[in-house]
């Protein structure tokens, strides 16, 4: 199960909306034939491991797939009727389909077949492969996700504003990574003037990645200028789009479309653009997820209004001690510590001298909010 997780990994960003699923096939013991799903459309990896054996499975063969087999035709037909037409005979699962409209029916169908079924092998790993496609099969929406970078007291720059860098190399190239795999990633109008970043996956041995990059501009600032961020005008500019407000100004909207850039404006009583209606517009242009990277005040908007649905904490052994310097996030005001945003389904990882803290979003029963931190200037 080990070796079909890392062939599902090969489809790392390619695979939306559906999900990566790896499988291979054993005969006595040994390896015979690898899968896995290469991208949306294409065979699923059962198939894919299927017709690379190119043979009948030799009686005894054992099928290994991270993700339940399908039991609804599709496009590419069902993978378990392709499974009992090859003649397997013991199949090792491990994660069940999240779906819950077909929640283990893969896997009854197979059972009432005579298949021998062992399920949920490293299910764990499995089902974390595919946080975005989990959320989005069992939401029908996008699963919204912020990344932190912060030092041991949770700040994530110098009073100065100096931030480069908190976080060291082999941290950093994992954001790349994750940039990697979500279709979106969206920052603040603030983070586009202070540090004009490319927003690409650049990961070495790879050609540049763009996934949709999202600024938020209630105001349109970014535009004022002469000289456009490189998201205006660079070669993947018609990746960008910019998410605002009526309040920006149409003349600014107009200007940007001209230089192809698309904009989604939403109506709002305020110049911050409302999180629902972009959650539901992703909904409707089938993207699954989007990263947000920052700035503070954009990611602090998102958990206040309870629109996070994952976390990625990245923290560095670096200590300001600065009641000064900037935090990542601020707002709320709980007053015992069951009125904390914590974290579920928690993973862990050492990043070189640093560590990653990384899960699902949990809001407790009534957020308190300091009014104070949002007001408009």
């Amino acid at each position: 199960m080990g070796r079909a997780l890392e062939l599902a990994r090969r489809g790392w960003g390619q695979t939306h909306p559906n999900p990566m699923v790896g499988a291979l096939i054993a005969e006595s013991g040994q390896v015979v034939a690898e899968g896995w799903h290469a991208e949306d459309g294409g065979a699923h990896a059962e198939k894919a491991a299927l017709a690379a054996l190119g043979r009948a499975p030799q009686p005894g063969a054992t099928l290994y797939v991270t993700l339940e087999p399908c039991s609804t035709a599709g496009r590419t037909g069902a993978c378990t009727e392709a499974i009992l037409a090859a003649g397997l005979r013991r199949v090792v699962v491990g994660a069940t389909d999240p779906n819950p409209i077909h929640a283990g029916r893969g896997l009854e169908k197979l059972r009432e077949a005579g298949v021998e079924v062992v399920a949920g092998v490293l299910a764990r790993e499995c089902t974390d492969l595919n946080l975005i496609f989990n959320h989005w099969i069992t939401t029908g929406g996008p699963l919204l996700a912020a990344k932190s970078a912060v030092t041991l007291d949770g700040k994530i720059a110098c009073r100065t504003g100096e931030s480069q860098w908190i976080t060291g190399a082999l941290a950093r190239a994992d954001v790349h990574r994750w940039r990697r795999l979500f279709p979106g990633i969206a920052v603040g109008a603030r983070t586009i003037l202070q540090d004009n970043p490319r927003l690409t996956a650049r990961r070495e041995g790879e050609a540049d990645w763009c996934p949709w990059r999202f600024v938020f501009d209630g105001l349109l600032r970014t535009v004022v200028d002469k000289a456009m961020p490189r998201v205006f005008t660079d070669e993947f500019r018609a990746r960008t789009i910019v998410v605002t407000t009526p309040h920006g100004g149409m003349g600014y909207v107009r200007k940007l479309r001209e230089q192809g850039i698309r904009v989604w404006c939403f109506e709002s009583s305020s110049q911050r653009v409302p999180f629902d209606a972009f959650r539901k517009k992703c909904a409707e242009e089938k993207i699954t997820g989007v990263y947000f990277e920052g700035g503070a005040q954009l990611v602090s908007e998102l958990v206040r209004a309870r629109e996070m649905d994952y976390l990625f904490a990245y923290r560095a052994p670096v200590l300001l001690a600065d009641d000064k310097a900037k935090s990542i996030f601020s707002g709320l005001r709980p007053e015992r510590p069951d009125q904390a945003v914590r974290l579920a389904e928690v993973r862990h990882e050492i990043l070189g001298d640093d560590a990653l803290m990384r899960g699902r979003v949990v809001y407790p029963g009534k957020l308190l909010l300091d009014e104070t931190v949002f007001s408009l200037k």
